[in-house]
């Protein structure tokens, strides 16, 4: 790939003629990585509850969960391919995704629960509110910017990673990069490569802005 002076040229020329395929990419994309962040955070948050008041139970999900994050992505989604349901495709993806996502949430989830003042949890419990009480009405909504800092964290790793999912036919503007790659020297090689990498950064911005929002909405001016 030569990147001289006509890159931006060629890049737009590409992107007017293969606008349509590079939107329904980025759509996917979107898709697959709101999916996955949905679900790594059903699972973050209710591992974290569950653990952060026992020690052991708490080291051994931040340890599992950090474990995840060693694997190299093309080695997990490989792994991937060889389960029964899973293979080629998005569920793959989707899985692996669900695993990298888990342990921004579950960290920040622990963390902000454990840091609710013990004082305020006591006093719930003066007024009469039961444990589950508690938990939703008192500490979870203390603990919520910092379980959000968690979900955002984990929502822009896993923008970057799901590209890598198109190595196994998953969806996405990893298609875009892949295809660039696979015939390196062609004429729009570099166009693919540059849409597709592109496209990742303005979707990282795009959510980065969204989580930027949702913090102004749903968490009070008094513990931003």
């Amino acid at each position: 790939m030569n990147l001289d002076n006509s890159w931006w040229e060629n890049l737009r020329a590409y992107l007017e003629l293969r606008w349509d395929m590079v939107l329904s990419d980025a759509i996917d994309h979107v898709v697959i990585v709101v999916i996955s962040v949905a679900l790594s955070t059903i699972i973050g948050v209710g591992l974290g509850i569950a653990t952060y008041r026992t020690q052991r139970p708490r080291d051994l999900v931040l340890a599992v969960t950090g474990t995840f994050l060693t694997i190299p992505s093309l080695a997990l989604f490989g792994i991937f391919i060889a389960v029964p349901g899973l293979g080629l495709g998005g569920r793959s993806v989707v899985v692996a995704l669900v695993l990298y996502g888990l342990l921004p949430i579950v960290r920040n989830t622990i963390v902000g629960l454990r840091e609710v003042d013990s004082a305020v949890v006591e006093s719930a419990q003066g007024m009469g509110m039961g444990r589950g009480q508690r938990l939703l009405r008192v500490e979870l909504p203390l603990a919520w910017p910092v379980i959000l800092t968690g979900i955002r964290v984990s929502t822009l790793i896993l923008i970057g990673i799901a590209a890598i999912g198109a190595y196994i036919n998953g969806p996405g503007l990893g298609e875009q990069i892949f295809s660039g790659l696979a015939h390196i020297g062609g004429a729009s090689a570099l166009s693919e490569v540059l849409a597709g990498t592109l496209g990742i950064v303005v979707l990282a911005i795009l959510f980065d802005l969204m989580y930027v929002a949702v913090s102004w909405i749903t968490i009070p001016k008094g513990i931003r």
